[in-house]
C-alpha cells in the first residue's frame, strides 16, 4: 500500500549501452558441486548488469547526459554519460537530470543537480545523495529511488549529514557525494492498495 514507484515517462532510451553490460549469474540455490542447499530459488527474467560509476573517479572533465535509462538491478534510473575524451559511463540519475545536461566531478565543480563533489565543498543545507563512507570507497548511502540526505554542519575535518532514515552522521568532509535526490519525485506514480478483505 502507498508504494511510490517511478514513472516510464522519465526514460529516453530502450537499449542499454553495450559496454557497459556485465553477465549475472544466477545460482538457482546450488552450490558448486551442483545440489540444492537453499530451497525456492530461481526462475525469474534474465538480466544483465549495467556496470554504474559510483565512484565518480574521472574528475575535472566534464560529461555530457546522453540519456535516462530503466535497470531491472536497483529501484533508481540510471543516466548515460558521455565525457569529452568519448569514454561512457552509468551513473545513478538525480531528480531534474536532463538529457543535454552537462555534469563534473570533483573539487571545483559548481553544487548543481548531478555534480559530484567533496563534502567540504558542499553548501550547508543542500539535499545530497549517493554519498561515500570512506574517501574513494564510492557511493554506498542513499542510492535507491527517492532518497536523499542533507548536509546539516560542519565542523574541522568532518561533516554532518542527515540520513533518509533521520538519523545523523558524522563523515569525512572530503567524501564525495552527488547533488539532488535520486530520481523519483519528479515522475513518480502512487500504486495503492486497498485495505480490508476484498
Amino acid at each position: 500500500r502507498f508504494k511510490i514507484v517511478n514513472g516510464f515517462d522519465a526514460l529516453t532510451s530502450d537499449s542499454p549501452e553495450k559496454s557497459l553490460l556485465a553477465p549475472i549469474k544466477k545460482s538457482g540455490g546450488r552450490n558448486s558441486r551442483g545440489k540444492m542447499t537453499m530451497r525456492y530459488k530461481g526462475g525469474g527474467h534474465k538480466r544483465r548488469y549495467r556496470v554504474i560509476d559510483f565512484k565518480r573517479d574521472k574528475q575535472d572533465v566534464a560529461a555530457e547526459v546522453k540519456s535516462i535509462q530503466y535497470d531491472p538491478n536497483r529501484s533508481a534510473f540510471i543516466a548515460l554519460v558521455e565525457y569529452t575524451d568519448g569514454e561512457k559511463r552509468y551513473v545513478i540519475a538525480q531528480n531534474g537530470m536532463q538529457v543535454g545536461q552537462k555534469i563534473r566531478s570533483g573539487a571545483g565543480s559548481a553544487p548543481e543537480i548531478g555534480n559530484a563533489m567533496p563534502l567540504a565543498e558542499v553548501p550547508l543545507g543542500t539535499i545530497i545523495s549517493c554519498i561515500e563512507l570512506r574517501p574513494g570507497q564510492g557511493a554506498v548511502m542513499a542510492r535507491s529511488a527517492g532518497t536523499f540526505a542533507q548536509l546539516m554542519a560542519r565542523e574541522g575535518k568532518y561533516a554532518t549529514i542527515k540520513l533518509p532514515s533521520g538519523e545523523t552522521r558524522m563523515i569525512l568532509a572530503n567524501c564525495l557525494a552527488t547533488i539532488g535526490a535520486v530520481s523519483n519525485s519528479d515522475h513518480q506514480l502512487l500504486v495503492s492498495g486497498k485495505a480490508g478483505r476484498s
